[in-house]
Parts: structure tokens; sequence; C-alpha cells
């Protein structure tokens, strides 16, 4: 009966590879992760407009689906709001350093 032999090199060189394969797989997604948070509240906005107004059209401006929809509305453009004082914030404390 053959004994099995462990040769370490080859675990070691196949667990590298499988690392640097991963790793090259994790830095090549990341730019695709990044969000434009402007474009994404713009779009939100949009959608939760129209959903309101297709709610009311359909029916009636105090029925639930309108009420569900204004309310959503109303957290995208606080999203907005906080998505823009937090750009001024970071504008005025770039400004202030570069002075």
């Amino acid at each position: 009966m053959k004994l099995l032999r462990f040769n370490l090199s080859s675990i070691v060189g196949k667990t590298a590879l499988a690392t640097a394969a991963l790793g090259l797989f994790l830095a090549a997604g990341a730019p695709a992760a990044n969000a434009n948070d402007w474009d994404d509240c713009n779009r939100r906005i949009a959608y939760t407009e129209y959903r309101y107004r297709e709610a009311v059209e359909r029916f009636g401006a105090y029925s639930s689906q309108a009420r569900h929809w204004a309310h959503e509305r109303r957290e995208a453009f606080e999203r907005q709001q906080h998505l823009r004082h937090e750009y001024r914030e970071h504008r005025r404390d770039y400004d202030r350093d570069w002075r």
C-alpha cells in the first residue's frame, strides 16, 4: 500500500496562486463598486415622483398608495438635502485648508 506523501512546496504554491488570483479579482471589481451618490439620489427622486403621480392618478390623492409614495418621495428629498449638506461641509473644509 502506498503512503500518501504531502509535498509542502506544492501546497504552498497552490495556496499562493489562489490567493493572488482572488486578490486580482477583488481589486478588479473595486472601481465598479463606486457609486455616484448624487446621480443615485436624483434617480431615486425621479422614480418616487413618478410613482407618486401614478398613485394619485390611479387611486386618488388620499389613498394609501399615494401616501406611501409621498412618504418615499419625502425621504428621497431628505437624503438629497443630507448629501448636499455633506458636500458643502466637505467643500468648506477643503477651501479652508487650501487658504
